[in-house]
């Protein structure tokens, strides 16, 4: 009867002569890791941005509300506080859309450099590691063939 191979043994072999470095592995979570919080704070910095200019821009509309809740003398001057109100508060909108595209835009900017230099790193990285994984097989094929 014939002897089936012991396949555990063959691969445990096989897996010893490409030995495989972890800490490639570990380095890659790290930069990965690194660039999350790089890009957390991005965007809670544009968050906190656009939080102070909500906030500011609500301030500023209910001022302006005050003044135009007043009590009139005359029933025309409702309709000029409304218009006063209503141009004020175009007026606003406008500088506070700015300053809300100003807030993504540096978001924006911000991120796609962040992303750009963590590119060129893992690049980098990867070319180490190609390097080093061809000098480690080509070693371990020289070794295997001398055998």
């Amino acid at each position: 009867m014939a002897k089936t191979q012991d396949f555990t043994a063959m691969m445990k072999d096989m897996m010893g002569a490409f030995p495989m470095d972890t800490k490639a592995m570990e380095d890659a979570f790290k930069s990965s890791a690194a660039l999350n919080e790089k890009l957390a704070a991005v965007a809670i910095g544009a968050a906190e941005q656009s939080a102070e200019i909500s906030t500011k821009w609500t301030k500023d509309t209910l001022s302006k509300m005050g003044a135009m809740s007043k009590v009139q003398a005359e029933p025309a001057d409702y309709a000029k506080a409304a218009t006063d109100f209503a141009s004020a508060s175009a007026e606003v909108a406008a500088e506070n859309m700015a300053a809300f595209a100003e807030v993504a835009k540096k978001a924006q900017t911000d991120t796609v450099e962040l992303l750009m230099a963590a590119g060129k790193d893992m690049s980098e990285e990867a070319t180490a590691a190609v390097k080093k994984a061809t000098e480690e097989v080509t070693t371990a094929a020289k070794k295997a063939a001398t055998k």
